[in-house]
């Protein structure tokens, strides 16, 4: 849609530099009103969440949103484990990628589409040691790179 509006809330950086992210799909997810709220305010951690797939369903776990400061009894766990909302033939081709070797589904990031929380949810394979030190070398050169750039033309 050309008006829809789009705020990241949160990223999973340790995603990108544990796994190597092979595809990425968008998800809904089912969430309570006071976690919607403690959303809102970007009280979330995506940082050791993982999805699994049971019973032909997609769950988030280890994901955690705060306790909303005025939710009282509306409260729920931080750390519950919450549905994700795709279609039927979608959780077969993800449960049928992630049954190969190395793969697995790892939240990449969270944020709003119109009023809606989305959750991208990638199909990563999980780098060795040295690919996360050639990364780290890679990132070292670049910033060098631009710093030599910015002093040159000072």
């Amino acid at each position: 849609m050309p008006g829809e509006s789009f705020k990241t809330i949160t990223k999973n950086k340790k995603a990108y530099h544990e796994y190597f992210v092979e595809e990425s799909v968008e998800t809904g997810i089912e969430l309570c009103g006071t976690e919607v709220k403690s959303i809102r305010k970007g009280e979330v951690n995506l940082k050791d969440a993982w999805c699994s797939i049971e019973n032909s369903e997609m769950y988030i776990k280890g994901m955690h949103i705060s306790p909303y400061e005025h939710g009282n009894i509306f409260n729920q766990d931080p750390m519950r484990v919450r549905r994700l909302l795709l279609h039927k033939h979608e959780i077969r081709r993800l449960f049928g990628l992630v049954k190969r070797e190395g793969y697995a589904l790892v939240p990449l990031s969270l944020y709003f589409k119109g009023s809606l929380v989305k959750v991208q949810v990638g199909l990563c394979k999980g780098k060795k040691l040295y690919d996360k030190r050639a990364d780290m070398a890679e990132k070292a050169a670049k910033r060098d790179m631009e710093r030599a750039l910015k002093q040159r033309n000072m």
